[in-house]
């Protein structure tokens, strides 16, 4: 038997994935710790320091930056799972000590989406026989959620401090490998920034060139004022 998805992908009605995926948060996350790193190894290399200054910076805040990613994510998706196992919990026990008013609640809810009164009561009678298929439903249309799909912290956090470490590591990338000025990095990070913005153009759905140079565009911005303070504060305190 053919699905609804069947039947729109048959004469090509398909969509994209409107959350983002796994795609939008590596892709951010990897953004954030190249113009990061950008923007700290160019205010130091502005101030007229060593090669190794330089990427002993530029490595401190890959570190740092990466373990504030990965704490500040794991928990802020903890605590939003916490707090939706709480609310789970609730309507639990609700099912269980009021089960005719939580089923007035979805034949209301069903008739208010223009479904006809005796098809509501029969359809929300036939869900909430199943305790776990009654609070899935539930949850889904009171609070918004999957609760077989909730956000796991540790994924997000791991997620979070590869993606960042990956992006920090490109201005770095030049010095390792040998180079001695800051335009190999400049370079390596500005072709880093056109290729995550042409990237964020497949969930934007904006053109990749213009994604692409818009990022360029920030990402060089940011560099370039915090080399003109390196210098001007290198010149200060030298």
């Amino acid at each position: 038997m053919s699905t609804a998805q069947d039947r729109a992908e048959s004469h090509g009605h398909t969509h994209r994935d409107v959350n983002g995926g796994w795609l939008r948060p590596a892709v951010f996350g990897a953004m954030d710790g190249l113009v990061s790193n950008l923007a700290l190894i160019t205010g130091v290399a502005g101030g007229s320091v060593s090669s190794q200054t330089i990427v002993l910076t530029g490595l401190a805040g890959l570190a740092a930056g990466a373990f504030s990613m990965a704490a500040g994510e794991y928990t802020s998706v903890a605590s939003q799972r916490e707090l939706v196992l709480a609310e789970l919990d609730i309507e639990r026990l609700e099912l269980k000590r009021n089960p005719k008013e939580e089923l007035k609640e979805l034949v209301d809810l069903y008739i208010a989406r223009g479904v006809d009164p005796g098809l509501a009561a029969e359809v929300a009678e036939q869900l909430m026989r199943d305790p776990e298929q009654a609070l899935e439903i539930h949850a889904r249309e009171e609070l918004g959620v999957d609760p077989s799909d909730l956000p796991s912290p540790t994924v997000a956090a791991w997620s979070s401090f590869g993606s960042f470490a990956v992006g920090a590591i490109l201005p770095v990338l030049p010095y390792l490998l040998g180079a001695h000025s800051l335009w190999p990095a400049v370079i390596v990070a500005l072709v880093g920034l056109f290729a995550c913005g042409a990237v964020v153009s497949k969930i934007t759905s904006r053109s990749w060139w213009f994604g692409g140079v818009r990022q360029l565009l920030l990402g060089g911005a940011a560099a370039a004022v915090t080399f003109g303070l390196g210098s001007l504060f290198g010149a200060a305190v030298g």
